[in-house]
């Protein structure tokens, strides 16, 4: 951080990747802390019928599963939440750089390309979490006129290519990874961050939309045959 002397408050490269790692466990850690002291939740109506939106659409996503679809999706879910609440972080950035260059009249040179990244990372960390709960964008056109179970053989169907993909995505990113970290890759703004984490997450994003992508098919795979054992 030498050559960013004179350039006012600076954060460290340390301290970003070690907020980002600490943050959300301590909210997590609060949020369940306050949940254990009251009562369940009561969903409301829009919950409900959002949940009804989703089974109609997706009857897979609510069917319970076995033993490895159920770690797969904690693991999805946790993970969906503890990339979420680094949102929290761009809003402080962001608030803290309006408050220097407006007010202070001393503009950061730090905060636009830690927010930027911040974003680009949750982006790559959360395909899981969206495959979990619906949230991916469906081209319905035939979808949505099949019966429940024409509906899973068509998840079964699809799968494949999903899978060419995932891999595909896997296979690159873990290239970009081992290029990045070798060369000590770093950002071209003047902040000069690492920028082989970012490759990391890619790779690790990739590995859990996998994760996720299996759970789904498992779960496809029995409710089209529960389907088909309802019928005779």
């Amino acid at each position: 951080m030498n050559d960013l002397q004179g350039f006012g408050f600076v954060l460290p490269h340390w301290a970003y990747w070690g907020w980002l790692t600490i943050m959300p466990l301590v909210f997590m850690y609060m949020v369940k802390r306050k949940a254990t002291s009251e009562k369940e939740p009561i969903l409301t109506p829009d919950e409900e019928l959002a949940l009804d939106i989703l089974a109609e659409e997706d009857p897979a996503l609510h069917v319970k599963g076995n033993r490895v679809t159920k770690f797969i999706d904690k693991v999805s879910d946790f993970t969906g939440i503890f990339i979420a609440l680094w949102t929290v972080n761009a809003v402080v950035f962001y608030f803290y750089e309006v408050v220097m260059r407006y007010i202070f009249n001393m503009p950061t040179i730090w905060v636009h390309e830690a927010s930027f990244l911040l974003f680009g990372m949750q982006y790559l960390m959360t395909g899981a979490y969206a495959m979990l709960h619906g949230a991916h964008v469906r081209v319905d056109i035939l979808y949505v006129k099949l019966p429940p179970r024409g509906r899973a053989g068509m998840d079964i169907f699809t799968s494949v290519f999903f899978f060419i993909f995932v891999l595909a995505l896997m296979g690159t990113s873990w290239t970009f990874f081992v290029s990045s970290y070798g060369m000590n890759e770093i950002t071209l703004e003047t902040w000069g961050i690492q920028y082989w984490p970012v490759k990391l997450l890619m790779f690790t994003g990739a590995i859990l939309l996998t994760l996720a992508g299996i759970s789904k098919l498992i779960k496809d795979i029995m409710l089209f045959r529960l389907l088909g054992e309802e019928k005779k």
